[in-house]
C-alpha cells in the first residue's frame, strides 16, 4: 500500500494542528557553510534549502492547541528526506530540553528516512542523545505525544518516533525500521507489501490510532485534557458511599452478573466518563480484545483506565497474556504521568488454552499483581460483574475497591469449585456461599470499600446504574489521591493480608 497522495510540509502540519497565528519558532540559524561539510555535501544542503524552503530537516517551537501551550518538533521531509544530522539532532534535543524545563507537553511529528548518511556514524550516534532527552522529558512526568507521518523509517522510527505516551499515525503512512529501498538493494526483492503501513501497525497493537492531520488537534486536546488535568476540588460524597451490601445469597448475584445485557466497561465509559481516548495494544506488537485501555475523566478526575472487555458473544476472546502486557503498559503510563489508575474487573475467567500457556499467562498474572501492589500512583479497582480466577485477581490490588451490588470474586467459577470439592457442578450455589465470594463477604473482609447499589439489577437500568457508578469512581479517585503517599504501599498491601481467627 502506498502512502497518501498529498503529504503536508512541516509548516503545513503546524498550521493544521496549532491555533491560528500561535506558532513561535525556537530555531536558531544553522551555520553556513556547514561545519566540516565537503563541497559536495554543502552543495546538497544548499539544494535542500532551496527545494524545501527550510534551513534544516526539522522545525521546532511552541504554539497553542485549543488554547493550551504545547511544544512541537516537526520533520521537513523535503529537506534531504527528513534525515537527521548533527544540526538537526542539536535542534531536536535543544527543543526537548526547553520543553522539559518549561514544563510543556511535547508533540513530535517525524517524517524521516533516518540518519543522514552524509554524516555517517556521528549522526547515527546522535539518536542516543535524542532518546536521552525524550527519556528525561518523560521522567519529569510530562506528556510526549507522537504523530508518525509518511514515511518514518530507520533510526528515527527506532528512537524518538517510538517513545510516545500516545502514538498515532497518518493514514497510509509507510512506517518501519528498514526502508523498502534499502531492503530491495540488500536482498534483491521487494519488501512484502502491506506490512509497513500505519493501518497494519494499528492492527498489530503498535500504535494507538490512525488519524488524518485535520483531526490531530482534537486528539491531542483530548489526550492533554486528561494527562494534564489537576482538579483542586474534592467532589461531594455520593449517596452510594453509604450503601450497605445486600443480604441476598451469593448464587443469586452470580446469576445476575451473567446477564449478557448487564452494563460492561464500554457502557460505563460511554455513559459515565468524558474525554475518553482509547489506546491500542502493548506498543510491542500485541493487542488482545480481552482488555480495554484508555485515558478518561470521571467528572473532573483524570485517570488511566484498564479493564476486562466482556465478550459480547459466546466464543469471543477472553483475557490472555497479551491483555496483561497491555494492562502493564497502562500501569507504567499512570506512574510516569502521575495519574491515578482505575482497573475494572469483569471476567468469567482468563483464557484457558495452549496459546495462553505458551504465551506465559501465569507469569503475566504474577507480574501484574507485582506491579499493582507496588504502584506509585493512587489506584482504584472496580468489581463490575463477574470476578473469576487469576484473570480477576490480576487487576484487583488497589488503594480502594468499588463493587457493584451483584459483583463477586472467586478463585474459580463456582461450578469449577464444586467439581473440585464435590465431584459435581450441582453444588455450585452452596460452594459460592461457603467461599465468601459475594460483596457482603468482601466488605467484611475489608477488600471492598464502596458498594454501588443495583435497582434491583443493573441490566434493567443500564444508564442510571452507570451514572451512579461513575460518581462513585470520581469520588474514590479523588479520595485516594488525598491519602498520604508515604505509607501508600503498606496500607494497600495490608488490605490483602491473611489472618487467622
Amino acid at each position: 500500500m502506498s502512502g497518501p497522495a498529498r503529504h503536508l510540509t512541516a509548516l503545513e502540519l503546524i498550521g493544521a494542528v496549532l491555533d491560528a497565528g500561535s506558532f513561535t519558532s525556537w530555531d536558531a540559524d544553522v551555520p553556513t557553510p556547514y561545519p566540516g561539510a565537503t563541497p559536495a555535501y554543502e552543495e546538497e544542503l544548499e539544494r535542500a534549502r532551496r527545494k524545501s524552503g527550510a534551513d534544516e530537516s526539522v522545525l521546532t517551537g511552541e504554539g497553542l492547541i485549543h488554547g493550551r501551550r504545547v511544544a512541537v518538533i516537526v520533520s521537513e521531509f523535503t529537506f534531504l528526506a527528513g534525515s537527521i544530522g548533527a544540526a538537526a539532532a542539536h535542534r531536536i534535543t535543544t527543543a526537548i530540553r526547553r520543553a522539559t524545563a518549561e514544563r510543556l507537553p511535547l508533540l513530535a511529528g517525524p517524517a524521516s528516512g533516518g540518519t543522514r548518511m552524509q554524516e555517517g556514524t556521528p549522526a547515527f550516534l546522535s539518536m542516543v542523545d535524542i532518546t536521552a532527552s525524550v527519556r528525561a522529558h518523560r521522567q519529569a512526568g510530562l506528556p510526549y505525544l507522537v504523530y508518525l507521518r509518511h514515511p518514518t523509517t530507520g533510526g528515527v522510527m527506532a528512537s524518538w518516533g517510538s517513545l510516545g505516551h500516545v502514538t498515532v499515525a497518518e493514514p497510509g503512512a509507510l512506517l518501519g525500521f528498514l526502508g523498502p529501498r534499502v531492503y530491495e538493494a540488500l536482498y534483491g526483492a521487494p519488501f512484502p507489501s502491506g506490512v509497513q503501513t500505519a493501518e497494519n501497525l494499528f492492527d498489530k497493537g503498535l500504535i494507538d490510532a490512525v488519524v488524518p492531520p485535520e483531526h490531530l488537534a482534537g486528539i491531542v486536546d483530548r489526550a492533554l485534557t486528561v494527562l494534564l488535568a489537576r482538579p483542586a476540588v474534592m467532589p461531594e460524597r455520593p449517596p452510594s458511599a453509604a450503601v450497605r451490601p445486600g443480604t441476598g445469597d451469593a448464587w443469586a448475584s452470580i446469576l445476575v452478573s451473567r446477564n449478557r445485557r448487564r452494563p460492561d466497561l464500554r457502557r460505563l465509559l460511554a455513559y459515565g466518563a468524558r474525554d475518553v481516548l482509547p489506546l491500542n495494544g502493548t506498543g510491542q506488537g500485541e493487542k488482545d480484545p480481552g482488555l480495554l485501555l484508555a485515558l478518561a475523566r470521571f467528572g473532573d478526575q483524570p485517570c488511566i483506565v484498564l479493564g476486562h472487555q466482556r465478550p459480547r458473544e459466546p466464543g469471543e476472546s477472553v483475557m490472555g497474556p497479551a491483555s496483561l502486557r497491555e494492562a502493564r503498559r497502562g500501569m507504567k503510563l499512570a506512574e510516569e504521568l502521575g495519574l491515578p489508575l482505575l482497573t475494572v474487573i469483569d471476567t468469567a475467567g482468563a483464557d484457558l488454552s495452549r496459546e495462553a500457556e505458551e504465551g506465559g499467562l501465569a507469569g503475566e498474572i504474577a507480574r501484574s499483581l507485582h506491579d499493582l501492589i507496588g504502584l506509585a500512583s493512587p489506584s482504584v479497582s472496580l468489581l463490575l460483574g463477574q470476578g473469576a480466577g487469576g484473570g480477576a485477581l490480576a487487576l484487583l490490588p488497589a488503594d480502594s475497591t468499588i463493587a457493584a451490588e451483584h459483583a463477586w470474586l472467586s478463585p474459580l467459577p463456582p461450578e469449577g469449585a464444586s467439581a473440585i470439592v464435590h465431584r459435581t457442578v450441582d453444588r455450585a450455589p452452596e460452594m459460592a456461599e461457603a467461599q465468601g465470594v459475594k460483596v457482603a463477604a468482601l466488605v467484611r473482609r475489608g477488600v471492598v470499600d464502596h458498594v454501588v447499589d443495583e435497582r434491583p439489577d443493573a441490566a434493567e437500568e443500564g444508564r442510571a446504574f452507570c451514572g451512579r457508578m461513575a460518581r462513585a469512581v470520581e469520588y474514590e479517585l479523588a479520595r485516594v489521591k488525598e491519602l498520604p503517599a508515604d505509607d501508600r504501599l503498606e496500607r494497600r498491601a495490608a488490605k490483602y493480608r491473611a489472618g487467622i481467627g
